[in-house]
């Protein structure tokens, strides 16, 4: 098991821990310790070589875009459509004193299914696991995790400091470039100071310039950090706040993953009632996901325990555990 590093970064201003985000290859990563070890813990991690066979690491750069798609119209950000080219203009120049627009609203399989072939074989630590599963509600499926591509100049960031909607923990691969993260574990929440109307937003919107006199408990919040590279894979854990900006011209794609370890707390969120009301729609849906819950955890058990059986190959697809299972 890799151990976080703790070290001190005081400034004129504040003082709070930094610690570092452990990176570990893939190859000293086999699948079933990332669920143990990182999922299942909810604990952050960097996994480097990740997905080494996928075509978008020797192709995908800002002037790749702007040749292939420039024509195509985006949606850049909130409210704001913009020809692909214009958009990669803006990235290219960029600067940490201006900088650029940060695509982030563009779903590849609705929006530029082209790009798929260019993300297999799937990352398998990037695996929806149960986004993919019949048993979840429609609006709730994302059989391909809802593949986000991301593309920000230098300076360029997500416009809101947030953890993942539906509880859903969230892999960030880089493809281009350089971006760093900044997290905050779901412990240190009351220090980030969340939206009254939007709990999961922040109302610190600048890490680098943070207002002690509204936010005065920040510095209590610790901060884990880490730059991402070509082929290195972040894993945010659900819940663990989250901002991220752009060191270099940065092209990357983002999952999410629903597993048992934050089942419950996806029931919580999508079957919220007003004022804490529970009514009988509410309850029905709950009892639905529990009970939806319990047979998946014994189709993941099964396929954990006896992968080449009969009834693991047969009813694999109730809840998929890996690529391979689904169908």
């Amino acid at each position: 098991m890799i151990t976080f590093q703790e070290s001190s970064d005081r400034t004129s201003t504040q003082s709070t821990t930094i610690v570092q985000v452990p990176k570990i290859n893939a190859r000293d990563l086999p699948y079933s310790a990332f669920l143990r070890d990182y999922v299942a813990t909810n604990r952050p991690v960097v996994i480097q070589d990740a997905a080494p066979g996928w075509n978008a690491l020797r192709s995908w750069t800002p002037e790749y875009f702007k040749t292939q798609f420039g024509s195509e119209i985006v949606e850049v950000t909130y409210g704001v459509k913009q020809q692909l080219g214009k958009v990669m203009d803006g990235v290219l120049a960029s600067t940490a004193e201006k900088p650029g627009p940060y695509l982030h609203k563009v779903i590849i399989h609705q929006h530029m299914p082209q790009l798929l072939l260019d993300l297999t074989p799937e990352n398998v630590y990037a695996f929806p696991r149960r986004y993919c599963s019949p048993f979840m509600p429609k609006r709730f499926r994302r059989p391909d995790g809802y593949l986000k591509l991301l593309i920000g100049g230098v300076g360029g960031k997500f416009p809101l400091m947030h953890y993942d909607s539906d509880n859903s923990h969230a892999m960030i691969t880089e493809i281009y470039g350089d971006k760093e993260f900044v997290l905050f574990a779901p412990q240190d929440s009351a220090h980030i100071y969340p939206h009254e109307s939007s709990p999961s937003t922040s109302q610190i919107d600048d890490l680098d310039h943070v207002d002690l006199k509204r936010f005065p408990d920040f510095p209590k919040a610790t901060q884990y950090r880490v730059i991402i590279q070509p082929g290195e894979s972040m894993f945010v854990p659900s819940r663990w706040w989250h901002a991220a900006r752009v060191v270099s011209t940065s092209v990357s794609v983002c999952t999410n993953i629903m597993h048992s370890a934050n089942w419950d707390g996806f029931i919580e969120i999508s079957c919220e009632s007003a004022k804490g009301k529970l009514s009988p729609s509410t309850l029905a849906k709950r009892l639905y996901l529990r009970v939806a819950g319990m047979i998946m955890s014994a189709v993941e058990s099964l396929q954990e325990n006896h992968p080449n059986s009969l009834l693991a190959r047969r009813f694999g697809y109730l809840a998929p555990a890996s690529p391979g299972s689904r169908r």
